[in-house]
């Protein structure tokens, strides 16, 4: 296993723990938050950014759920595994540990389905987030997680605070220092309107942790083009810009496989008149090796301070088992036990008293 692999292997694990734990930030715990702490790649948007169908074209799979409104309405943390070639691909979930899915349609339906456990079909939202694993040979190891899109209007069923209440928990994820932004934006509308680049700054004033990424660049008007904004020229980021090309809808609606969209997106920035200067720094795949490699390199840097926070968390927990004494027995014998040690305590504790005068 390589480096890059073990330490987000190795942080994956932690989340998982941490979600386990009931510890996934956000949150009013009275200990420090171990899942804040870790560096993660948050993916931000606005409704019909194109923000599902990159997701869907960095794993090479139809996988999320899709329909109008909001569709994400829990946290969906995405653990990319890269096997070795001619492996099966394969999902799995942190709630179903012993069941493997190979039909990714049932990956689409048990994530909708698991969000309504949690959710109801009421149209809310919730922070608790869903843990998908997906193994293939067609990934980079990294870590993703899809936040509900930003909205401007509450739909029917929902409540009025619901813009306040999806903004307020894309803002806990992108605030944290250790967090990567992929802020999603289609290319056919204005950048300025962008409501991902629009939060993206006020959280990451110099562009620091903030990658930028264009959909929709084939629908675009004719006789225009998104070079200002790829380049740098238009909103300079510290990070790159990367366009995106995903699939039609009539593509999608036709079950195009996401392996011939990659290659049809390839294709598309080679022969651009407009891009193809750029074509070796555009893609989703080209999104994907850079994330990975970025991700891998803030983890690096963080693993003192992670570290830390382990051992900052571990005394925290240890100081309250103290205050907490023993636990005590639930059944019969157990319960004696206890009360035995604690006469043969008072016992000793009496007789040093004795002895002592």
């Amino acid at each position: 296993m390589s480096t890059m692999e073990s330490l987000i292997g190795l942080v994956n694990r932690i989340q998982r723990a941490c979600t386990m734990l009931g510890d996934y930030g956000g949150g009013d715990n009275a200990f420090s938050s171990l899942w804040e702490a870790l560096p993660t790649v948050a993916v931000v948007g606005g409704q019909s950014s194109g923000k599902s169908s990159v997701l869907e074209s960095i794993v090479g799979r139809d996988f999320l759920p899709r329909g109008s409104g909001i569709v994400t309405r829990r946290p969906l943390v995405l653990q990319l595994h890269k096997t070795g070639d001619g492996s099966k691909e394969y999902a799995e979930f942190l709630h179903l540990p012993r069941r493997k899915f190979t039909d990714f349609s049932l990956v689409r339906q048990e994530i909708q389905d698991e969000t309504d456990r949690m959710t109801g079909k009421t149209k809310q939202i919730s922070p608790v987030p869903i843990h998908l694993s997906i193994y293939s040979p067609n990934v980079v190891n990294l870590t993703l997680i899809d936040l509900p899109g930003l909205t401007k209007v509450a739909i029917d069923g929902q409540p009025e605070s619901i813009v306040q209440d999806i903004e307020m928990m894309v803002r806990s994820y992108v605030e944290k220092p250790n967090s990567i932004i992929l802020a999603i934006s289609p290319a056919n509308q204005d950048i300025a309107t962008s409501d991902a680049i629009k939060l993206a700054r006020e959280v990451d004033p110099t562009g620091e942790r903030t990658f930028g990424v264009l959909t929709k660049l084939d629908l675009m008007d004719k006789g225009t083009d998104a070079l200002d904004v790829l380049e740098g020229r238009s909103y300079r980021l510290q990070q790159p810009w990367v366009g995106i090309v995903n699939r039609s809808q009539a593509d999608i609606n036709k079950n195009i496989d996401m392996i011939v969209a990659r290659r049809k997106e390839r294709e598309y920035f080679a022969t651009s008149p407009d891009y193809a200067h750029l074509a070796s720094k555009m893609g989703s795949e080209y999104l994907a090796k850079l994330l990975s490699k970025h991700l891998e390199s803030v983890i690096r840097a963080q693993i003192p301070s992670i570290t830390s926070m382990i051992n900052k968390s571990i005394d925290e927990l240890e100081s309250e088992m103290d205050h907490l004494g023993r636990p005590i027995g639930v059944d019969a014998g157990a319960q004696l036990y206890t009360i035995l040690e604690l006469c043969r305590a008072f016992d000793k504790i009496f007789k040093e008293h004795l002895d002592g005068g």
